[in-house]
């Protein structure tokens, strides 16, 4: 994919308000994309995309790749009689991320801008200036004169859905790119791009490119999608916690920005399977694909409910170094992106019935 494909994609997936629950303007985009290059799409109980991509035979193992739609986002609680709103996080957001930042609320007359106020510190006491406030005392303004107005001529309701206001952009010029909900339409793009790169091959499994719902509270759609799948083995593509900015440490996250793809080797959620993890490293090596690990102590995944689908399934999660993650902006590495896609394309070509039964097989010691 060109540069500039690869930028309108991007942008494409990023720009978009999708917070978990809401994924459907995310859903609509990977389907016109993956439409074209599949046999069978379809749509599981809770809005997860199923896109079978070639023609299933029961002697192949049958591969899952997931990327989650969903971003962090907020919920409208209710309207203020002054014609506020009060939310509800979805997702895991710090509070003092959430101050004086603008977004966009999807009601049923369309998108509305808003932002979150913020005392001047001129009427704040001395003493308090310093403080950090809780996201249960702060407001959305949407410049309504009163509740009647936010219902009436903005459409605002409870219940509908409110991202982060924050654009795709190149960063001044270079190989970084800046925009929301990395995590994980940077995922979502890597998929689209190897079903790109593997039209009209004959692969050797049978590949289903799944995207995922309501990863952010709780790894939902991951796990009614693996049960319908029963994967032989699962990939799972995320963003990934970078650590090479000032005030992180290497005890917290070990990944940069612009050193390849990651495999996480410990979350919260999941220990990769041994001999999955062996077969990634000696595709990356072949292909000369620069590699980083990285051991988290907090961190869940789509991987974990895809490792527990049925009667379990060997899975690996692979991720793209971002920073900043659940906040308004993150940045992530274009030269990261484009390893990724060729090592996930790698891999799909090279687990057959042969390679798929070997990773699968315990020894009994």
């Amino acid at each position: 994919m060109k540069k500039k494909e690869t930028e309108k994609l991007l942008r494409e997936l990023t720009d978009v308000c999708a917070p978990t629950g809401f994924e459907g303007p995310v859903r609509a985009i990977v389907n016109q994309h993956l439409y074209p290059l599949c046999q069978d799409i379809s749509v599981d109980g809770i809005g997860s995309l199923i896109a079978q991509f070639n023609t299933r035979h029961d002697s192949k193992p049958n591969v899952m790749v997931a990327a989650h739609m969903d971003e962090v986002g907020l919920m409208v609680k209710y309207i203020t009689e002054d014609g506020y709103l009060k939310f509800q996080t979805i997702g895991g957001w710090l509070d003092q991320a959430l101050i004086n930042q603008r977004w966009i609320i999807r009601t049923k007359k369309g998108l509305v801008k808003g932002i979150t106020g913020i005392k001047t510190p001129h009427v704040i006491p001395a003493e308090t200036r310093g403080q950090i406030f809780k996201k249960e005392q702060m407001f959305i303004d949407v410049g309504a004169s009163n509740k009647e107005d936010a219902v009436n001529r903005l459409g605002i309701s409870p219940g509908d859905p409110i991202a982060p206001d924050s654009l795709f952009t190149n960063l001044n010029g270079g190989s970084l790119y800046l925009g929301k909900a990395w995590d994980d339409r940077i995922g979502l793009a890597v998929m689209i791009q190897v079903a790109s790169n593997l039209r009209g091959a004959d692969i050797s499994n049978n590949l289903y490119l799944v995207s995922t719902v309501q990863e952010e509270v709780g790894l939902r759609g991951a796990q009614t999608s693996s049960y319908l799948v029963e994967p032989d083995i699962g990939i799972n593509l995320e963003s990934g916690v970078a650590g090479d900015y000032p005030g992180s440490t290497l005890d917290e996250s070990q990944e940069k920005l612009g050193e390849g793809p990651a495999i996480f080797l410990h979350d919260s959620s999941m220990i990769p399977n041994l001999k999955l993890r062996d077969f990634v490293l000696k595709v990356a090596d072949e292909e000369k694909i620069p590699i980083q690990f990285d051991v988290l102590s907090g961190y869940g995944q789509d991987g974990a409910e895809i490792q527990r689908a049925r009667g379990g399934s060997p899975s690996i999660n692979i991720a793209i170094p971002t920073r900043y993650l659940h906040s308004h902006n993150g940045v992530i590495s274009i030269e990261d992106f484009d390893n990724a896609v060729k090592l996930v394309t790698s891999l799909i070509q090279r687990l057959d019935a042969d390679t798929v039964r070997e990773i699968r097989k315990f020894e009994l010691e």
